[in-house]
């Protein structure tokens, strides 16, 4: 049965442990009454452990909170440009970095991470109370699953601090304010602590039950995260370190996993796409692993379906450069597809001729609402709402403010799927079995497959062609990467296009060592919307009131205002007039965008009690 997350409600009793501070280990207090009269059943348990799911589970947040949700305004990569300053990564080392929120955060954030261990403490103690306090309490099966539920997020939270610092100091006890080498202990080696998360990951898989109730983790929840988590551990090696033996060790987790979840045959592609995000009610979706449920009787809501309502505005979106990469209807690139008007990217050939992914993510007219680029994503809201805005009536409140309930997935199949398929076809560059047609079959073509529903076949729309893995040649795609496979390179292409928007561009960017990529001095594409015509495509209001707001670049690259005047040209790429370049992260001094650096408090910190706290690889050792 698939597990859902619903509203967690605290008692006053999981109050009393779930608090942070703002200190090297943050610590839920637990007084010393508490803690010897807590740990006496399962449900004690289960109580401290609820915190941990909206922390790592997040979904679409909660109120107006879109940080580490889908569609967070704090999302840059290559496939987002803003009205605006692009949005650069950390340059600079900043003063501190200590906050109560976790690691994960910086999957989204544009500020930057946290350095920061309270989760780190919060599963240690309770690891340590089931061995110390529980053993007359719980039954070896019992005791085995809520280990493995523990050792599970503690290696989802050392994995994140991880993908964030590098070498990050590991702790597997709960450590007292007394043992301050312990306290102050210098960084871990990386493979030391991503050694530990294979290990605690692998304790998870074999003794999390495969069934603890629909508001529980399971057994495949932790097998889709370790094919996430270790995927990108592998990856990481292979890229950045060349450290190809080890890097099979971690990959080939990620297929075992792989392997466990689709041989269940518990799950499937069998819904719409627009459907997985803007739905009600997730409860009997195939495809998702695990989800986030919203209600107003909870009351449980969220502002991500707001952001796509076409009634606000919206400043990040979508560029040209994500556009073309999207596969077209016939399973090739558009710079060799043979369909009609394939190379034009004005909307109503987009939605023609691309995959039908496009034409669920984004509204079918270009708009001003999306201020920098003409595409507005509603990918995040359901089929209903975006007209209604769009004729100028008004919506239900359900899609206003903080009011949405649509349910969020949380982790589906078709992630699970194209982590899958990515790390056989990694394994197979360092020796391993080469992907076949049926891998393709079972990934790829599995998600290609998914159903259209009434409105792209309303709209023309067909299912995209199936991948033939013996036409995806040196040739397939003239504007790859030359220095990416041709499998893998269109493994990545529907990655990006089935994920836009969601989590994972600017992780995905950086374990494949591509942050270039985001170099819009070299790339133009980066900073161009889609083809529009102003005057015949926007209405009479939008052009009144977008006057040297808005403009376009014509083909040979003249960015032209438009100033309201009959005889200035108004068709080309659009772009707002805000629009500029990012600032340069890359081969800086000094720098390293792929990992973040430690706080000068933090550091600070440990020389002020006789300790020495080294900065993250790559960034100047220098304590400013």
């Amino acid at each position: 049965m698939k597990t859902k997350i619903l509203l967690f409600v605290f008692t006053l009793t999981t109050l009393v442990f779930f608090s942070s501070c703002e200190k090297l280990l943050d610590r839920p207090p637990l007084t010393s009454q508490d803690d010897e009269s807590y740990w006496t059943s399962e449900t004690d348990l289960r109580l401290y452990v609820n915190e941990c799911y909206p922390n790592y589970f997040v979904g679409y947040s909660t109120g107006y909170s879109t940080i580490y949700a889908s569609l967070t305004g704090y999302l840059t990569s290559d496939d987002i440009m803003v009205n605006g300053i692009q949005r650069a990564l950390e340059i600079t080392v900043p003063t501190s970095r200590y906050s109560t929120s976790s690691a994960l955060a910086w999957i989204e954030s544009y500020n930057g991470p946290n350095w920061n261990f309270y989760w780190v403490r919060k599963l240690n103690v309770m690891l340590d109370r089931i061995e110390q306090r529980m053993g007359g309490i719980l039954s070896e099966e019992q005791k085995n699953h809520w280990v493995g539920i523990g050792r599970f997020f503690r290696a989802m939270e050392y994995a994140n601090l991880v993908r964030v610092f590098g070498d990050v100091p590991y702790y597997e006890h709960e450590v007292l304010d007394s043992e301050r080498d312990e306290l102050y202990k210098p960084r871990t080696p990386r493979n030391e602590v991503m050694d530990a998360v294979y290990d605690d990951l692998k304790f998870a898989f074999e003794n999390v039950r495969l069934d603890d109730g629909n508001q529980q983790a399971n057994r495949y929840v932790v097998a889709a995260y370790i094919a996430r988590l270790m995927l990108h551990e592998g990856t990481w090696l292979k890229y950045h370190y060349s450290s190809n033996e080890r890097a099979k060790k971690f990959l080939e987790f990620a297929v075992e996993a792989g392997d466990y979840i689709i041989g269940s045959g518990k799950y499937d592609i069998a819904g719409d796409f627009r459907s997985l995000f803007g739905s009600e009610s997730l409860a009997n979706n195939t495809e998702c692993i695990l989800y986030r449920h919203y209600s107003q009787d909870v009351p449980m809501t969220h502002s991500v379906a707001t952001y796509c309502n076409m009634n606000e505005s919206m400043s990040a979106c979508a560029n040209l450069d994500v556009v073309k990469a999207f596969i077209c209807a016939d399973g090739k690139p558009w710079a060799t597809s043979t369909l009609t008007n394939v190379g034009k990217f004005d909307l109503q050939n987009l939605i023609k001729t691309r995959d039908p992914r496009f034409e669920a993510t984004f509204w079918e007219k270009p708009t001003t609402k999306a201020t920098s680029s003409g595409l507005y994503t509603v990918k995040f809201i359901n089929r209903e709402a975006p007209p209604i805005a769009a004729e100028g009536r008004a919506l239900p409140s359900q899609y206003l403010s903080s009011n949405n309930t649509n349910d969020a997935p949380v982790m589906r199949y078709a992630e699970l799927l194209l982590n899958w398929i990515e790390a056989k076809a990694e394994l197979a560059t360092l020796g391993g079995a080469p992907v076949t047609q049926g891998d393709i079959e079972t990934s790829i073509n599995k998600i290609r497959n998914r159903p259209l529903d009434a409105t792209a076949i309303g709209k023309g729309l067909v299912k995209t062609s199936p991948m033939n893995l013996a036409a995806i040649t040196e040739n397939f795609d003239p504007n790859r990467d030359q220095g990416v496979p041709p499998l893998i390179w269109e493994i990545r292409r529907e990655r990006r296009m089935e994920l836009y928007f969601e989590h994972s561009r600017l992780v995905d960017l950086r374990r494949w060592h591509k942050l270039d990529y985001m170099n819009d001095q070299k790339n133009p594409d980066l900073l161009k919307g889609i083809w529009v015509d102003l005057r015949a495509e926007l209405t009479a209001t939008e052009l009144d009131g977008n006057v040297n707001k808005i403009g376009v670049i014509t083909e040979d690259g003249k960015k032209v205002l438009y100033d309201g005047k009959a005889t200035t040209v108004a068709t080309g790429y659009f772009y707002g007039a805000n629009v500029q370049n990012r600032r340069a992260f890359w081969d800086l001094s000094g720098v390293n965008p792929y990992l973040a650096p430690v706080g000068d408090a933090q550091r600070r910190d440990y020389r002020n009690k006789g300790y020495e706290l080294s900065q993250t690889e790559g960034w100047s050792n220098e304590l400013n």
